[in-house]
């Protein structure tokens, strides 16, 4: 038997030697995945386009590194000496494609090859694409292989770490000496033994007189407690026992393939398929792959990493026609705007308190709007008027005097951000009661009843304010809800703006301005929020209306409004060529694309970007 350990131990140098072999290789980056862009036919055309950027892969080596030293055989019939390599068929791969954004989303294919020289029955290979935008990078689902042998080692620390899991104690009356407890308690109480098949309670205090002890200080007495402290170590390294056994998990979710090979016989092709949401500005997106590779649960070496990728991203958006569009605005010299204020004024007193804390708020509001009305410098202060008014609570006479006292305080607190000039143009007004005010607040109330309102609204309507107000006090029993919810309100002071444009001398002017809600309907476009554009293009009928449709995917609206384009321009038979390519009529899409390339023949070149004419052009006569 001594010769076949020997074999056997020559056997087993043979393979570590060739598997550190494989393994210094790797690390110099002689065997490394390869990235690269579906070769599918629809692509074809594409290629040739994209000569410059193609990269050739051979095997024939590079002869810059130096002579090529081929295998050679003696001709029979010449005597020459004749090369007797194969070389391998050149690959063409495509570092980079022209991808169409549509409803917002781009869709990336991408081929990851893994050479036979990466896998290994006993390696786990982890390549992990990583994707580039806009400054961003996010790292997509990774990629798993895994040899046999290296799944059949996880799966064996899994079992080993069921083991360990089944010999934790679950059920805790596996610590107690059951049958001892039942013969001392057979032999000392007779009676309490009698009630074990009697299924009613038994309170604690009755069984520790029956017992003697307590329920808690018996199951202490049986316990085994050198078992019971073992299982809770055991529970207590559940983790450190898993890594212990488990080093390289299994993950559920999370790997877009994870696939277990049992030999290596050829290179492993994967597509990978990524569905990427859009952003605006998006005009390329790079993927990068990053790999290593794994034995027994620890990483061995990282893998080189292949070139990179780009997916240049063409969205319908583009052909957005950025022309201002103009509408006629009629220009009023005279300018008016007005705000209302709620200033907390002691009862019966105009003396400002701008302390407390509604006001605080109120009078930084007050500032705030007469700064930046001031600050305008296209308009002229002409007036600005102070108007308080007050609750219908008191006197008709006293209400007016105070609240013109009030006017006259806001007034003063509007002179100090105003300038001596401007300071001459404040005037003050009031209102005694706002009654018109009370009217509407009590009619919008959603707590009084009908009747109520009804009572109150013809109360209002009294020529004398006072026998109203006495009568609402009297004969009202939602008085109080008033004084202390709707009487509040009616103390506010409201601030008139009178101005006029500067250097205008006629009263009205006609002019044009862009059109902004147009403006934000294309910029929307652009930024690919199509829903929005739709909803501000709409009213419009245009050509870029006809664009926001068909990059919504409502490609009737698209058309009908297309055809409503007068006359019809290279853009506009393009997008009618996709639009009718998308529902099916594929004739009269070509005819469309025809006419487009017939007005600028540079829409040949737009074409090969958008996928919906690529076989209308595949179909066409050479």
């Amino acid at each position: 038997m001594a010769w076949y350990a020997w074999l056997s131990f020559i056997m087993l140098l043979a393979v570590s030697c060739a598997s550190e072999r494989r393994l210094s290789e790797i690390r110099l980056g002689r065997m490394r995945p390869d990235l690269s862009i579906p070769s599918d036919k629809d692509f074809e055309k594409e290629k040739e386009k994209m000569m410059r950027e193609i990269k050739v892969d051979s095997l024939s080596g590079d002869m810059s590194d130096g002579p090529l030293i081929m295998n050679a055989i003696k001709d029979e019939k010449t005597g020459e000496m004749v090369a007797t390599d194969v070389i391998a068929e050149s690959r063409v791969v495509a570092r980079f494609r022209n991808v169409a954004e549509r409803f917002g989303r781009i869709s990336l294919e991408f081929d990851i090859t893994v050479p036979s020289g990466l896998l290994s029955s006993s390696w786990k290979l982890e390549l992990l694409p990583l994707m580039k935008m806009l400054g961003d990078s996010t790292r997509l689902d990774p990629v798993c292989i895994t040899g046999q042998k290296y799944r059949d080692e996880q799966m064996r620390g899994y079992r080993r770490y069921e083991r360990f899991l089944r010999s934790i104690i679950g059920d805790s009356s596996d610590f107690v000496r059951i049958g001892q407890l039942e013969i001392f308690i057979r032999r000392h109480f007779p009676e309490t033994y009698a009630m074990r098949t009697d299924s009613s309670f038994v309170p604690e205090p009755v069984a520790e007189n029956v017992f003697g002890v307590s329920r808690k200080e018996a199951l202490e007495h049986y316990t085994r407690h050198h078992l019971y402290n073992r299982n809770e170590r055991r529970k207590a390294d559940r983790d450190r026992m898993f890594r212990k056994y488990v080093k390289d998990p299994l993950v559920s979710s999370g790997p877009r393939l994870d696939t277990v090979i049992a030999g290596a016989d050829g290179d492993m092709t994967y597509r990978y398929v990524q569905l990427v949401d859009s952003r605006p500005g998006l005009r390329k997106i790079e993927v990068s792959l990053d790999g290593s590779l794994y034995e027994d649960g620890e990483a061995i070496c990282t893998v080189e990493r292949p070139e990179d990728i780009v997916f240049y991203v063409s969205s319908l958006s583009s052909l957005a026609d950025m022309t201002p569009r103009y509408v006629m605005k009629v220009v009023e010299r005279r300018v008016y705007d007005n705000t209302h204020a709620f200033i907390d004024f002691a009862q019966g007193k105009a003396d400002l308190d701008s302390l407390l804390p509604g006001n605080v708020a109120e009078l930084s509001r007050i500032r705030e709007c007469v700064e930046g009305i001031v600050a305008r410098t296209e308009f002229e202060l002409d007036s600005l008027t102070v108007t308080a008014s007050c609750s219908p609570e008191g006197t008709y006479a006293y209400n007016a005097g105070l609240s013109l006292a009030r006017a006259e305080t806001m007034k003063d607190f509007v002179g100090t951000m105003l300038d001596s000039d401007s300071r001459k143009k404040l005037r003050t007004g009031c209102i005694p009661e706002n009654w018109d005010q009370f009217r509407r607040l009590v009619d919008s109330d959603t707590t009084l009843s009908r009747s109520a309102k009804d009572r109150i609204l013809e109360a209002a309507d009294h020529d004398d304010k006072d026998i109203a107000e006495a009568g609402l006090l009297a004969a009202m029993p939602e008085y109080r809800y008033l004084r202390e919810k709707i009487y509040p309100r009616l103390r506010s002071v409201r601030f008139d703006f009178y101005l006029h444009r500067k250097g205008m001398d006629r009263d009205t002017v006609h002019t044009t301005v862009i059109d902004t809600v147009y403006a934000r309907g294309v910029q929307a476009l652009k930024d690919l929020d199509y829903k929005k554009a739709v909803e501000l293009l709409r009213p419009y009928h245009d050509y870029n209306t006809a664009l926001a449709y068909l990059s919504a995917g409502y490609n009737h609206s698209a058309i009908r409004d297309l055809e409503a384009v007068s006359p019809p321009t290279a853009k506009t038979e393009y997008l009618m060529a996709i639009a009718l390519s998308r529902m099916g009529r594929l004739k009269d899409a070509g005819k469309a694309y025809l006419r487009s390339i017939g007005q600028d023949p540079s829409m040949v070149f737009r074409a090969n970007l958008d996928p919906e004419l690529s076989e209308i052009i595949g179909n066409m006569p050479k």
